[in-house]
Formats: C-alpha cells, structure tokens, sequence
C-alpha cells in the first residue's frame, strides 16, 4: 500500500497539457440613472461549481470582454463602489455560440456620498450546485449569538435535535467538515463540536449530497463543510459580537491584520449557557421468559433536569504570497468545552406483578470536559495555465476529553440521608496526522483532470475507571472488573488515492466522474486483551455526477458510495449508568458500514423565484444500529452491532421567492426509512418502518433605513429507530437588527418558542422477541423560551492596498468559496476588489492585462525645492481605456495642508487626507468605504512650475499615471 500511495504522488510529476478556449463575453456597464458608463467597474467570471475563473475590469467607455473562454456554463457579476451588483447566470457556451453579448447593463447607485458607499451582494439564503446545497447563514440574523448547531437547524435537508445531534435526510452517518478539513473534535461528538463554532462566524454551509471523489469515502449520508467568514483586505480591523439573553451569553472577539504579501487573522468566542431546564418522566413494560416461566416487569422513573456550559474557540491564522504562484498558509485552533448536566431527585420505581419491589431516589451528574487543537499548514502551487494547481496539505488534530459521571443515592424518598455513592471515570484521547497532496489540470477547453492522493494515521485511547463509595463521607474504591476499569487502545491508519475527470459538452450536458481507493490498517487492544482481531479491509469508492442544462432550469443525477467508518462513541467498551436503569457500552470489534446513494434533481428560476426539487434513495448495508436488550432486574442495555440493513426513499422541495424587501425561503424533506435487523447468536430479528417528514421556513423584510426582521421556524416531524420512534419536535425565532449608519455595526434582539412556556418530545422503545419484550414510553420537557440581545461593531479599519493575490486553492478554501467573504468586503459575489485570495481573483493566479500600464515619466525629488501646492488642479487619470477626471482642492493653514478631490463624473466632494508636501514632492490619501471597511487610494508625485506628474495606487488594480494641471 505504501508503494502504491507513493506511486500516486510520483504521478503529479508527469502530468500537463492545457488549451484555452475560444469563446468571450462582452457587455456594457452603463450609469442607469446618468446613463454615463462606469469606467473600473469589475466583471467576474464564475463557472457552474461557483469558482471564479476570469475577469476583467470595464474601459472608459463602460465596455468590456472576457475572451479565450472554454466551453460550460456561466456567471458574470456585475459590481462598482457605490453600485448595486448585477448577476447575469446561465450563460452557456458552446461549439454554436461562441460569443455572448450582454449588451448594456445598467447599474444603480446605492449611496449619496461617496464618502459612505456600501456594496451589498444579496444573496438567496439557499443557493443549488451541481453536488451540493449552499445556505448562506451570514443573511440569516436570526441566529446570532448561537452556535453552529442553532445554523444546522435552517439548512435544507438537515435535522438537529435537542441536544445537537445532527442528521442529513434521516442518517446521522455525516462527516462535518471545517473550512474542508477535518477535526478531532467532531470524531469525538458532533453535537460538542458544533457547540464551540459561533454562529456569527459562519458564512455558509455546504451540504455535500454526492462528494466527489477527491473527499474522504467517510460519511455514509454525505458531508457537511461549514466554511467561516474570513476577510482578505489591507490593514488592521477588529470585529467585537457580544450578546446576552435568558438562557446563554455570548462574547466573540476578531481581529485580521493584512500588510503587503503577509497576513495576520485572530479570533476568540466564548458562550455560556444557564438557566437551561426540564423534566424527564419513564414508563417502562418488560417481560422475560426463562424456563417457561414469564416475569413481567414495569418500571417508572420521573425527575427535573438542568444544564449549564461554558464554550470556547480560539484561532490564528497566517498566510503569506512567496511570489505570484507560490504561497503558504498556516492556521491553529483551540476549543475548550466544559458543560454539567444533572438529574435531581431521580425517582426510580420496580413493580412486579403491580407489586412495589424496590425503589430508590438519587441525583445524577455529568461532566463533559474537553479541549482540542487542530494545526494546518498548506502549500500553494500555481502555473501560467489557468487553473492549473498543485498543492501540499499537512494537519495535526488532538481532542483530549473526559467524560465522567456521578450518582448520590439516598436512603429513602426523602432524600434526607445519603446511603452511597458512585462514580465513572473516562479520559480520552483522540489525535489524528494526516499529509495530502491534490494536482488539477485542465486539458482542451471543456476537460479537467485531478489526481490525489492522502494519508491519515489516526490514534484513539479510552481510559476508564469505576468507583463506589459508603455513604456521605466513603472513601471511593475502584472496581476492579475488566468491564468496568480498563483501557482502549485503538490505531487506525487509512491510505487514499483518487482521480477525477470533468467533461462539458457542446450540448449542455456536463459529467464529473471519479473514483477513490482507501486501504484501512486497525490494530486494538485492551490491558486484558493483547489483540482484538478487526481485519484490514480495501474499499472502492465511485463517484459520479451529470448534468443537462435545459432552457428553463437544469437536470441532474449522480450516484456515489460512501463508508463510514465506527467513531469512538461506536467503539468505547466503558459501561455509561449514570441512571441505573439504562446502561450503554460500545463495541471496538464494529465493522464500516457501506451506504450506495442515488440522486436525480430539477432546479430552475422564474420570475424572481427559484425552486429545487430532488429525489433520492439510500441504502445501506452493514449497517451500524444500536440494538437494546433487558438485563438483570429491569436494566435496559444499549449496544451498537453490524446489525443489518437501512433503506430510506425520499424527495425535498424548497424555494427562495424574492418580491423587492421582502424574501422567502420555504423547504421540507420526506422519505420512507426501511430497517431490518434480520438476526444472529447476540441479537433478535427485529425490524421497523414508517415514514418521516420535515420542513421549515424562513422569512425576511428590509424596512429601510438600516432596520430588518426575519423570522424562522423548524419542525421535525417522527423519527424511525430500529426498535421504535423519537417524537417530533418544532421551534421558532424573530428577530430584529438595526444597523448603523456607518455600517461598521449593528444592535439586534430575538425571541425564540415564545408561544408556549415548554415543550414536550414523546420517544417509544418497542421490540419483542420469544425471549423477551420492551415496551417503554417516556418524554423530556424543555423549558426553551429564550430572549436575547445582540451588539456588533467593527473597529478600525481595511484597504485594498497590496499586489494581487493567487488563485483558488482546492485544498484549503477557507477564504472566498463561492464568491463573498461574507464580512463586509468588496466581494460581490465572484469579483473580489479587495484581493483578497482564493477564488475572487481573476484569471486564477495569472495579472489581469486590463491593469498593467505604462508609468508615469518620473521627475527627480528635490527636498529642497520651493513649490506652490495650494490652489486647485484640474486632474487626469489615465488608464488603459481612457482618462477619466476631476478638480484638486488644495488649502494650506499655517504649515497644514488639507483639500478634497472633485470626481468629475459624479460631482463629489472626498476629502484628502496625510496631504504632505516635501520639497517638490506632493502626496495625500483619500478614503471610500464599504461595508464597514474601509480602502485607501494613495497619490504621491513631482510638482514642477503649475504641473504635477505621479502616480495614483489603487490597491489591487495596480498603479495609475496621474496628471494635473493648476487651474487659471
């Protein structure tokens, strides 16, 4: 195997090859209002996956062209300072259209000062790809000081329960990523990982239905990639979120810092909770057979419940451009978790034959305490090919965790004398290593081609302890039995290579198809036993995906294969009681589970509305499935085998209906799960079905002047489980936000299940066999009203003064996935202004022509020159279309120069500022703003006599020749 991973990366080196295409787009961008064109105005080209891959900027005249494009499907946006973007979306081209024209498209002013302009690129909350669904959480403000989870909650074929577990079309079998990269963490718990990501940090979530091949085979349901806000600007800036409410408190701190080649990002969240409760009632019916004879047993148990947790994520990031083709990038991650549950006055009762034969009253404590850190290092690769791209990823993750829990049990209901005590001890490990290498080169005009390969060793310990104690003040001893206290030692090394191909026809139709091979290596152990047999195993994993663009809307299908390989919830053999009436031990001798998936869909857009519709059917075999079985005096023991199959046949529909300030997001899932555990020496044959429905909404209103409201609300309607059901369960939010006028900040509150003052969830266990029967009833009542207010602002201040970034990285798209950093830059939906890295540059890490120019002839600097700078100049700016203008003011008070610049296109007064003069060196900067951040253009060059020669910087788009002449 190791040859073979070897043989793969060899590889890299051999392949090349690339032709560009012969088709362009052209257009022009015209001033709706002063129907003026707008010289600068940036043009992005994204392709069908969203990657930007070319653009440009419009000349003098407003015009532009895109040219030497390969065949597919296209995105041009439209986007200026000031200026509402424009998308134009489904533009194909093919072997019959070689060329398309867009002809004048007109652009709105969104500001009167251009001091104080904003850039807005509005998205749809729910955006459909080829492979995957796009729910952009920085439009929803309802969620603001939560965490990932209260996020999860509003993606589209997502379903979170109460306590965070989160499933995708019925099957919690998903991997979650972050920013693409995989952590310990959410190997440990999911529901603990979303916990320590805050919602405000999130920018989108991509939920992956049919990966590709070039992701891991891990997730048997598909794959969750939540991507986090980064900004790519110039300078320094700090974004603070604080928010406190009835049942939690938040406090987010986020500071980027970008200088030339080299950036900086820091960031800090921390969340508490409280005032977190409910009520938890049992109602339990077993039967045993033993011998012939038949014991019917009922149990009832009822207690209060209460939580509280604290929360934290911290980061830092770094990145920096060697050159134009190469760069690095590094980033750390820490979280900290430390949440109590407890269950006070824990009423157990046993009956048999009606017969009150025992009961007992205890309280119950959990703690679940961890810490992790992830550690990231990529290398970037470009080529003079467009989209060419090697690139080197090497990550470090360790989760170290305890999870322990204690009884106190009381002599009588009373509670008035404690008769003993006991508790678990649970200390965990989890670290993973992983190195991986992707290369990526088009071939022809309308071929990709990518070949990868990937290593990860991964090394989970369990260590496990049981004690009891006598009464209050006992002395805890340990139990010494192997099921009890001992140690899980469990190495797993998993070697993976891939190869992709992506085709467009002339037609319309596309296809990606790929395949991936993983070879996994187990070696398991305990301190009682040396070698816990679990085989190596290979596995292939196929991947496809094909498309038809229609003239109304586009059809797809694809079918993959997933694996999902047991976490260590699945495996760890420590006996979980913390109530003595349910019992839960994992097995380390679980095998992967395999799950085929089939998908076909219809996506189009009408009139301002674009709806999705999408069949699909899962089937798995081998499945992973808890199994429960009565054991001694009443107790329910809850196992984990290779137990069976589990088929699910469903469809989801949703729509975005956008009408002006008012927008609509309306969506719901349906499918028929089938289980079957068919038998074998441990287990009984056992099997359910029935049918399983969700859906929410999500609504939203711009009132103006800075005021918004949205509204949102989930339910989740029965769940079908092996040996019954989970009840269903609904929740709601609105919520207000005021932004400030600057734009830097905003205050907003939220009321969250206000309508009633709890909520119950029914959950049934029933499975009956000849040797025994289950029939138990119980809910868990939430206390969840919740109130809450937030505060955002945005300190200080970004520019886009540096050299242009690269292009996309595969590996690590951390920064600008699906155009937007969702942060209040320049990005307006694939044409990034800010150059910021990733896939908002143009031309994938080749200069844009359109801002190399000639410089201006240069004149000498004499400090010791005598000039005359005040007055007013009549200006000029020339570019590579044209000139474009305006008026100089500049005052001089004593030594202190000050003035403004006059756009003669627009008739603006900006004030200039830093206006130095030394000798016959003239310079000063001027500001214009954009969501919050704000960019500096910079003037410096020569005064001789009533003219002045330099240069004006505008960041990105390189350095302009700038001419004035002192006006009579």
């Amino acid at each position: 195997m190791k040859k073979f991973f070897l043989t793969i990366v060899t590889v890299f080196t051999a392949l090349a090859g690339f032709a560009q295409g012969n088709g362009r787009i052209i257009g022009v961008v015209m001033d709706e209002k002063s129907k003026q064109p707008v010289e600068f105005a940036t043009v992005a080209l994204t392709d069908a996956e969203g990657k930007t891959v070319n653009g440009t900027i419009a000349d003098a005249k407003g015009k532009f062209e895109i040219a030497k494009i390969a065949n597919g499907t296209y995105t041009v946006t439209i986007s200026f300072i000031g200026y509402e973007t424009i998308t134009k979306s489904d533009l194909v081209l093919d072997g019959r259209r070689a060329e398309i024209n867009l002809g004048t498209v007109s652009i709105t002013e969104e500001a009167t000062q251009l001091g104080e302009v904003v850039v807005e690129a509005k998205k749809d909350l729910v955006e459909e790809r080829v492979d995957r669904t796009i729910y952009n959480a920085e439009n929803d403000a309802t969620t603001r000081g939560g965490d990932a989870s209260d996020v999860l909650k509003r993606v589209p074929m997502l379903s979170v329960d109460l306590d965070g577990n989160v499933s995708m079309r019925g099957s919690s079998n998903i991997m979650v990523l972050i920013n693409n990269k995989p952590s310990t963490i959410m190997a440990n718990s999911v529901a603990d990982a979303l916990k320590q990501i805050p919602a405000d940090q999130i920018k989108t979530v991509e939920v992956i239905t049919s990966p590709s091949a070039k992701y891991d085979a891990e997730g048997s349901a598909g794959i969750i990639n939540i991507i986090t806000k980064k900004n790519t600007l110039e300078g320094l800036t700090l974004n603070v979120d604080a928010g406190a409410g009835l049942r939690g408190s938040n406090l987010g701190l986020n500071g980027n810092y970008r200088r030339g080649k080299m950036g900086f990002s820091l960031g800090g969240f921390g969340r508490a909770s409280y005032n977190v409760s409910g009520a938890f009632e049992s109602n339990s019916l077993n039967s045993t057979t033993v011998n012939n004879v038949l014991t019917e047993t009922r149990t009832i148990q009822n207690g209060e419940n209460r939580s509280r947790g604290l929360f934290g994520n911290y980061n830092l990031g770094w990145d920096y451009d060697v050159n134009k083709k190469n760069s690095l990038a590094a980033s750390v991650r820490f979280g900290v978790r430390n949440n109590q549950s407890f269950q006070d006055n824990l009423l157990s009762e046993i009956f048999r034959n009606e017969t009150l034969v025992s009961g007992s009253l205890r309280d119950a404590n959990t703690k679940d305490l961890s810490n992790n850190v992830d550690m990231n290092f990529t290398y970037t690769r470009l080529f003079d090919k467009p989209q060419k791209e090697f690139s080197v990823m090497a990550m470090y993750s360790r989760n170290n965790r305890n999870n322990d829990f204690a009884n106190t049990i009381y002599t009588s209901s009373t509670g008035e004398e404690i008769q003993s005590r006991l508790k678990n001890l649970n200390d965990g490990v989890n670290e993973e290593y992983t190195i991986q290498a992707d290369y990526q080169t088009p071939i022809g005009n309308n071929q990709m081609f990518e070949i990868g390969a990937k290593q990860i060793t991964r090394k989970v310990v369990s260590d496990f302890e049981y004690f009891t104690a006598l009464g209050a003040t006992g002395v805890f001893v340990r139990d010494g039995r192997d099921s009890l206290s001992n140690q899980l030692n469990y190495d797993q090394d998993v070697l993976s290579g891939y190869m992709s191909y992506t085709y467009s026809a002339k037609s319309g139709y596309s296809l990606k198809a790929g395949t991936r091979y993983e070879y996994t290596i187990i070696n398991a152990y305990t301190r009682t036993e040396s070698n816990i047999e679990i085989p190596e195993y290979g596995v292939i994993v196929p991947s496809f995906n094909a498309s038809k663009k229609l003239k109304k809307g586009t059809v797809k299908a694809s079918y993959n294969r997933r694996i999902q390989r047991p976490s260590i919830q699945f495996l760890n053999p420590t006996v979980q009681r913390p109530n003595q009436l349910s019992e839960s031990v994992g097995n380390p001798s679980l095998d992967p589970e395999f799950t085929n998936n089939f998908e076909v869909g219809y996506s189009t857009f009408i009139k301002g509305t674009s709806l999705n519709l999408t069949g699909f059917v899962r089937n798995s075999n081998n499945a992973i499935q808890s199994y429960r079985q009565v054991v001694r005096d009443s107790v329910i023991l809850t196992t984990y085998g290779n137990l069976g199959k589990e088929n699910a046949y469903g469809a989801s529909l949703f729509t975005n209906i956008s009408a002006g300030k008012l927008s609509f997001n309306v969506g719901g899932d349906v499918y028929f799960a089938d289980m079957l555990n068919p038998g074998s020496a441990e287990t009984a044959r056992v099997s359910n079905s029935g049918w399983v429905y969700s859906g929410r909404g999500f609504g939203s209103y711009d009132l103006g002047n800075g005021w918004a409201w949205q509204g949102f609300g989930f339910y989740r309607g029965r769940r079908v489980n092996l040996q019954g059901f989970q009840g269903g369960f609904g929740t709601y939010s609105v919520g207000a936000r005021k932004e400030f006028k600057n734009k830097k900040g905003s205050i907003g509150a939220g009321l969250e299940n206000f309508l009633a003052p709890s909520m119950k969830i029914r959950n049934s266990v029933v499975t009956n066999t000849e040797t025994q029967s289950i029939n138990q009833n119980s809910f868990t009542e939430m206390r969840n009203f919740s109130f809450r207010v937030n505060v955002s602002y945005r300190i200080g201040k970004m520019s886009f003064d540096q050299q242009r970034r690269r292009g996309g990285r595969s590996v690590n798209n951390d920064d600008l996935k699906m155009g937007g950093d969702g942060d209040g830059g320049m990005d307006n939906g694939g044409g990034n202004m800010g150059g910021g890295q990733g896939r908002g540059n143009f031309g994938a890490g080749q200069r844009n022509t359109a801002t190399v120019v000639k410089p201006a002839e240069t004149v000498k600097a004499d400090t010791a020159a005598v000039v005359v700078a005040e007055g007013n100049w009549e200006y000029s700016v020339e570019s590579p279309q044209g000139a474009n203008g305006g008026t100089l003011k500049i005052t001089k008070e004593g030594d202190t120069y000050s003035g403004v610049l006059v756009n003669a296109r627009f008739n603006r007064e900006t004030p200039i500022k830093d206006v130095k003069v030394n000798g016959n060196e003239l310079s000063f900067s001027y500001e214009v703003s954009f969501g919050g951040n704000t960019s500096n253009i910079l003037v410096k060059g020569i005064i001789t006599g009533d003219q002045f020669a330099g240069n004006m910087t505008m960041g990105q788009f390189g350095s302009f020749p700038m001419t004035a002449k002192r006006a009579q």
